[in-house]
């Protein structure tokens, strides 16, 4: 087979998600598949816990909140029950349970048909709900990340509340574990360069601090 043949094969198969081409070879890419909330908070946990505390020194008293469904994003959530007068606008159950109806918050919760394994909202319209809000922050989560390809999710719904959120909040902090990089979602939600602050648990590789460099970034 020649250099050629095999170099085609290889973009064939990047195309379709199934490898992950690095310099001098490719790997196989990381299953494009997310278990239920509680599976998943599970995943990482320490992780996703240094992050949380991390993210939450960008969150001051008053702040208007979008909090997805993410599980980083219900770590994050759990780090702010000391805040006081938040206005959160989620589609998460888990966040409204961890910051609705405590030291003058004041919670938007957006409904329609909940999706058991997320326990969130994420149908039509709760897209419609969420997206007449306009947030001073952001806070999401990512299925996964690729220098190429931007930023990728593997729930419909979930991928469609992230471009709302990217679109109409002042600011996006994004917690990401090291787990997410490199791999591939089913479903594009936003350039990397949408994203204005990243938390994450590990330093990042070359290419992903190029990829960033316009954000600030944290490792926690």
């Amino acid at each position: 087979m020649s250099d050629e043949t095999i170099r085609r094969e290889l973009r064939t198969l990047e195309e379709q998600g199934a490898i992950v081409r690095e310099h001098g070879g490719a790997r196989l890419a990381a299953s494009a598949f997310e278990g239920p909330l509680t599976q998943r908070m599970e995943e990482n946990a320490e992780a996703k816990l240094r992050i949380a505390r991390a993210a939450a020194d960008f969150v001051s008293d008053g702040a208007i909140l979008f909090i997805d469904s993410g599980t980083t994003s219900c770590f994050i959530a759990r780090q702010l029950v000391e805040r006081r007068g938040l206005t959160v606008i989620t589609n998460s159950l888990q966040v409204a349970a961890e910051l609705g109806s405590i030291n003058d918050n004041r919670l938007f919760l957006a409904a329609g048909e909940m999706d058991p394994g997320y326990r969130a909202f994420s149908d039509h319209s709760a897209q419609a709900y969420v997206a007449r809000f306009t947030p001073h922050l952001a806070i999401l989560s990512v299925g996964a990340i690729h220098a190429e390809r931007g930023l990728m999710d593997f729930h419909p719904g979930e991928a469609a509340m992230s471009r709302i959120a990217y679109q109409t909040s002042e600011r996006v902090l994004l917690g990401a574990d090291s787990s997410k990089f490199g791999r591939h979602g089913l479903m594009h939600t936003a350039a990397l360069e949408e994203v204005d602050i990243l938390v994450t648990d590990q330093p990042l590789a070359d290419d992903y601090a190029r990829a960033f460099a316009h954000a600030e970034v944290v490792v926690a």
